[in-house]
């Protein structure tokens, strides 16, 4: 499939952020559609076409996980990749069950955002089925390697407890938590915390409907 034939929707309401992102793409050959509402990328959306969805969490009116549940009720199963600048755990599991392939944090780094978009639209001219999580085995691999106090602080963390809440838990301090917090993604090799979730919730090392509610 040549970038020609690629498409991204971009929705997002921040016009300015909307532009650049459009730039972005297009400065690498692949053709982009923008939107400032998710009404109206629904009204153009071609399930036929070999596209994926950028999509922004928190927007007015319809936000990015009841765009991606309409796209599901509507038998649009292009691959979806969440920008949020307010990523907390509970948005990012609903994300990942919904089927999202890639959740970014605000501001994004241009060559990870590039990266995940080749690999959304990858997906769609592979035969091969999706897997759960590119590099389980090396997920598995870093999580067998935390030491068991580290995987104390892991848990609570990925399940949407803060600090404060993860230090009174374990009854060690606050200053202790963020210092097994800084191991844990050092060794998880997890640049953000929706990044470690992902890793968690695709080890199965938690339970996605038992997680704290927002």
């Amino acid at each position: 499939m040549s970038s020609q034939d690629q498409l991204v929707y971009v929705v997002d309401d921040d016009q300015g952020m909307l532009d650049s992102t459009v730039w972005l793409l297009e400065s690498v050959g692949l053709k982009a559609l923008p939107f400032t509402n998710g009404q109206d990328f629904l009204a153009a959306c071609e399930p036929v076409r070999a596209a994926c969805v950028l999509l922004d969490v928190r927007m007015p009116g319809m936000g990015g996980l009841n765009i991606q549940e309409a796209m599901r009720q509507r038998g649009l199963t292009l691959p979806v990749i969440f920008v949020s600048g307010h990523a907390d755990v509970p948005i990012v599991v609903r994300a990942f069950r919904a089927g999202a392939v890639d959740f970014i944090e605000k501001p994004y780094n241009e060559q990870l955002l590039l990266d995940s978009v080749q690999q959304a639209l990858n997906r769609l001219s592979s035969a091969a089925p999706p897997v759960a999580y590119p590099g389980l085995d090396e997920v598995q691999t870093r999580l067998d390697s935390l030491t068991p106090r580290e995987r104390d602080v892991l848990l609570p963390l990925v399940r949407g407890y803060t600090n404060r809440e993860v230090a009174e838990q374990l009854d060690i301090s606050v200053k202790t938590v963020d210092l097994y917090r800084s191991r844990v993604m050092k060794r998880m090799q997890a640049e953000t915390l929706p990044a470690l979730v992902g890793m968690a919730i695709a080890a199965g090392l938690v339970d996605p409907l038992n997680l704290r509610e927002a």
